[in-house]
């Protein structure tokens, strides 16, 4: 008989089912006789008939009342098998099975106990509980998963705690409780429940309990007592994998819980349990969870509470992600409270990219030898090219200067004369080298790059080299985009080490020459162009975006850069220009000086 063992796990309802064939040998022949009756009672149990199992034996309505409680705790994917007998005695028998647990069957538990039958004015089965199942003496039998006692916790790049698996509990109320008392209680962790709140709660419920909050032990220490006093009030405790620290924040943390849970359930294991009489469960079966080792993070916490910092100011949603070069690390990924409530726009979000595209429209030109960071160009303040009136940014006029000049001071209508030169897909290439328009997948991160798609007429291309038009980027993209350039090539993203992600095409490798004549240029941007509010950060490299979209009055504001072994993207929803975006960069660069 299998080993039993306590647990503390509480048991959950999962059933399924099956088993091999069995035979019986006995001394006697004969309806009556014992090899007739067990096989029998082994047969009616194989057909789901727990009544009819029940009435050969000799106590058939406790046997009844259990079977039909063995059959709704582990499933009817199970068979039984009536052996010869172990003894001389003409009334003992083996009784062998085979249960397939888990959803898809997958869980075998396989076990034989002794039983026996006698003669009572006809042979019947001696009920024993423990004859039909291992523990059901004790109690109804279950199956269910079996976590790991420690689970893991996901690690920041410093080795501290970032995400670990902690208590919370659920505070749910019946309809008739005392709304005014509960939020009474509540106001010291969560004034925004209120008797109306929960009233709402309530009328959403249906009748039903509803939770109106989930707390944190901490939180719920100091009113657990007279929460739980509370006449229709019930508080529910359950694991969950939280922040270690309740004010960081991360679209990427969405992306590492999934991942720690896919690693959890891997590593649980099984068990068939018995719950006693007196509400213990006892382990009577099943398989020990394996070892689950913590998940080590890129995420630096110091820059992450920067970033995070740097946003807070803003109404409008906002989003900064910041990469290391050398390795595709994800070292940070901040969004305000703006952009949490449209989702992980950091990741996900695609939108124009303005200027800050001006990086791929210059590595094109470049790449086609259109032209050299030297070449003069013009800068008019406005240019009808190709049927696509042009304007710079309020108009400004540069007259003739060279492309180096006309990229930091962020000239449209260059920009826009150098893409109607390219071939219909140039933009596309020089876009995928720097790895915009190329997916990956990650462990850990769900991401998009954006979109800058063939431009097959000389409009589109004008409109394609402002990076507006059908060109979107996600602030992922731009980021990965500036590490492209500080590293080379295109870094593979990563957020959990060991696991860089894998994109899903090759792209061309991007010549050494482009990154060595653009890093200049965005040097130039912080010197003497449209990013000189950052002249005080040494060495930093940058590209300013002002991205219009609806209409004229509408614009988006980007900004990224490039600081030793860290390039970011920072980007505003309707910002106007690029100066919010810029003023962000700056609050977190300087945050970490």
């Amino acid at each position: 008989m299998s080993r039993v063992e306590r647990v503390r796990i509480p048991p959950r309802l999962l059933a399924l089912i099956a088993i091999p064939t069995l035979a019986l040998t006995g001394c006697a022949s004969g309806p009556d006789q014992p090899k007739t009756v067990a096989q029998r009672f082994a047969d009616a149990l194989n057909r789901d008939d727990p009544a009819a199992a029940a009435a050969l034996t000799d106590a058939p309505q406790a046997a009844g009342a259990a079977l039909t409680g063995l059959f709704d705790g582990l499933g009817k994917n199970v068979r039984f098998e009536v052996r010869d007998p172990t003894t001389k005695d003409a009334g003992a028998f083996t009784l062998a099975a085979t249960w397939k647990l888990g959803p898809d069957g997958s869980k075998q538990w396989s076990y034989t106990a002794p039983a026996t039958a006698a003669d009572h004015d006809g042979w019947k089965v001696h009920w024993n509980p423990a004859s039909i199942a291992p523990g059901l003496d004790q109690g109804p039998l279950s199956y269910g998963p079996a976590y790991p006692a420690t689970p893991a916790r996901v690690l920041d790049s410093g080795g501290g705690d970032l995400l670990s698996q902690q208590i919370v509990t659920l505070v749910n109320i019946a309809p008739g409780a005392d709304t005014a008392a509960v939020a009474a209680l509540l106001g010291g962790v969560a004034p925004d429940i209120t008797p109306a709140s929960m009233q709402t709660d309530l009328a959403a419920a249906q009748g039903k309990p509803a939770t109106v909050i989930t707390l944190r032990a901490a939180d719920i220490a100091p009113i657990q007592e007279r929460l739980a006093a509370l006449p229709g009030v019930t508080l529910a405790p359950q694991p969950r994998l939280l922040t270690s620290d309740r004010s960081l924040a991360s679209p990427v943390f969405s992306g590492l819980s999934d991942l720690w849970q896919q690693q959890f359930d891997a590593a649980a294991g099984w068990a068939v349990r018995a719950t006693t009489a007196g509400g213990n469960t006892l382990r009577v079966g099943g398989a020990e969870a394996k070892p689950m080792p913590d998940i080590a993070t890129t995420l630096n916490m110091g820059l992450q509470r920067a970033a995070k910092a740097a946003l807070l100011s803003i109404d409008k949603p906002a989003a900064i992600v910041a990469l290391q070069p050398s390795t595709g690390s994800v070292l940070a990924m901040a969004q305000n409270a703006a952009a949490d409530a449209q989702g992980p726009i950091a990741l996900t979000g695609l939108y124009p990219p303005g200027s800050t595209f001006k990086t791929v429209t210059v590595s094109a030109a470049l790449q086609a030898g259109i032209a050299t960071p030297d070449t003069v160009v013009g800068c008019p303040g406005t240019e009808n090219i190709e049927g696509r009136q042009i304007p710079n940014d309020n108009n400004f006029d540069l007259g003739k200067v060279p492309l180096h000049t006309a990229f930091a001071k962020s000239c449209n209508t260059t920009m826009g004369r150098l893409a109607v030169q390219l071939p219909p897909e140039g933009l596309t290439k020089a876009a995928a080298q720097l790895g915009l328009g190329v997916d990956f997948v990650t462990p850990g991160l769900t991401t998009v790059t954006g979109k800058a798609p063939t431009a097959d007429t000389p409009a589109q291309r004008v409109e394609s080299g402002i990076g507006q038009g059908r060109v979107t980027a996600t602030p992922f993209g731009m980021a990965l985009v500036a590490a492209a350039l500080a590293h080379g090539s295109v870094p593979a993203p990563t957020v959990v080490r060991g696991a860089p992600g894998k994109a899903d095409r090759p792209t061309a490798a991007l010549p050494a020459s482009i990154p060595q004549q653009i890093e200049p240029m965005m040097r130039e941007t912080i010197t003497s162009g449209t990013a000189t509010e950052l002249r005080d950060i040494p060495d930093l490299l940058g590209k300013t975006g002002t991205a219009e979209y609806i209409d004229d009055k509408h614009a988006h504001g980007w900004f990224v850069g490039i600081e030793g072994d860290m390039a970011f993207a920072v980007f505003i929803a309707d910002a106007g220009s690029s100066a919010p975006a810029v003023a962000a960069a700056g609050r977190m660069l300087r945050a970490t000086r």
